[in-house]
């Protein structure tokens, strides 16, 4: 018969009780980050088949080389996704934000087939392969550091608004020396914005685990990274990449 006096029982179980919610928790966490990156990854891998696919037919070359809105609009396609994924994604079911995920990785590959153009395919290959291991770094850095990165991220964030006002100015002054400056600080911004959103996509799971919320979470967080990775990659690109 127990002794039901004895704290010691009811202290066990609670401490089992405890232990036990806690390996879900973690079994969930190590399951909802994998899909995370699973949907990223698969999103780079689609982009890299597309743009090589696309470069290698010669269309590339056609569509970009010559006048016509289409390079306009292939080239702002993308844009169009992120935008309607952030502020639309909310009201879109599961399998529709899927599509949209899809749909923006084929409009990046589309445009990114100028590099293919532009650069040379070792030079290429050796910013990819920099990239992800710099991106595998900073993302476990993010993952396992305590620190909290909120005020990080915020000044981060406020950089890349910066970021793009100073490319944008530097396509009517083609300043050399201005765009090596921007590459530079792209390089840093996203590299710090891996390490924060890996951290941020890490925290949502406790609001959204178990919930119809998680598998949008998944995406639109998938989407984040990916960004941080095509980023930091074309920047990398821009720096070290040689031309053809």
């Amino acid at each position: 018969m127990a002794n039901w006096s004895d704290p010691q029982s009811g202290a066990t179980s609670f401490a089992t009780a405890t232990g036990a919610r806690t390996e879900a928790f973690d079994a969930g966490l190590r399951r909802y980050m994998l899909s995370v990156y699973n949907y990223m990854f698969s999103g780079i891998l689609l982009t890299g088949i597309v743009a090589m696919g696309f470069a290698a037919s010669g269309m590339a070359a056609q569509v970009f080389g010559g006048p016509g809105i289409l390079k306009w609009i292939i080239t702002f396609a993308p844009l169009g996704f992120v935008f309607g994924m952030s502020f639309g994604g909310a009201r879109m079911s599961s399998g529709a934000l899927q599509a949209m995920f899809w749909g923006f990785a084929v409009a990046m590959g589309l445009s990114l087939s100028t590099i293919f153009l532009a650069y040379t395919g070792t030079s290429i290959a050796q910013s990819f392969f920099a990239t992800a291991a710099a991106f595998g770094g900073l993302s476990l850095y993010g993952y396992t550091t305590k620190r909290d990165l909120s005020a990080f991220g915020t000044f981060l964030i406020m950089g890349l608004v910066g970021l793009i006002v100073a490319s944008l100015l530097n396509l009517f002054f083609q300043s050399g020396p201005f765009a090596l400056v921007i590459s530079i600080v792209g390089v840093l911004i996203f590299a710090g914005l891996t390490a924060y959103d890996t951290q941020r996509t890490k925290s949502l799971y406790a609001q959204v685990a178990g919930t119809g919320a998680e598998q949008h979470v998944v995406i639109m967080s998938a989407l984040n990274l990916y960004l941080d990775f095509i980023n930091m990659f074309l920047f990398i690109l821009r720096l070290f990449g040689n031309r053809n």
